[in-house]
């Protein structure tokens, strides 16, 4: 197969996920999501779609780097496609339980999850093509970032 096409198949893979997470969380956007109380730093709406959609296409660049070393790294790049797919439907699940169920704390719980899995993942990426690490980082901080905004809303409500 193609390197390209690896990578794009990663990357609408990962845009996928990502149009599934935003139809759990459309309906409470306009509903649920504005009678919480929210920290100071809480970003405007507008800015989740375009950062996550950029955040999506990152991390299928980074995947498809690694599967790109499959005939190289066999064991090694099967570990971290195993914790990528992990990451990724961690990824898709936090947005149901918080948006879906209403369970702040519980999507909390699970976002430390998340937040170590990408890490994992950031570190098995790494290994086996520093690009495809370096191309996790906004999403590690990123997510650092919403565990935050995460806590502060569960404190908050």
């Amino acid at each position: 197969m193609k390197n390209i096409t690896r990578i794009l198949m990663i990357v609408v893979t990962c845009l996928v996920v990502g149009y599934f997470s935003g139809i759990v969380t459309r309906g409470s956007i306009e509903t649920w999501y504005p009678t919480l109380v929210k920290p100071s730093f809480n970003p405007p709406n507008w800015l989740f779609p375009p950062v996550w959609t950029t955040l999506y296409i990152l991390m299928g660049i980074a995947a498809g780097l690694v599967w790109n070393r499959i005939d190289f790294e066999r064991d090694a790049v099967k570990r971290a496609l195993l914790f990528f797919a992990i990451q990724l439907g961690l990824n898709a699940l936090w947005s149901y339980l918080f948006f879906g169920l209403h369970n702040t704390l519980l999507a909390l719980v699970e976002l430390v999850l998340l937040w170590l899995i990408i890490y994992e993942t950031y570190l098995s990426f790494k290994k086996i093509n520093k690009i495809a690490g370096y191309l996790l980082l906004p999403y590690l901080a990123w997510v650092t970032f919403a565990g935050v905004l995460n806590a502060s809303i569960w404190q908050l409500n």
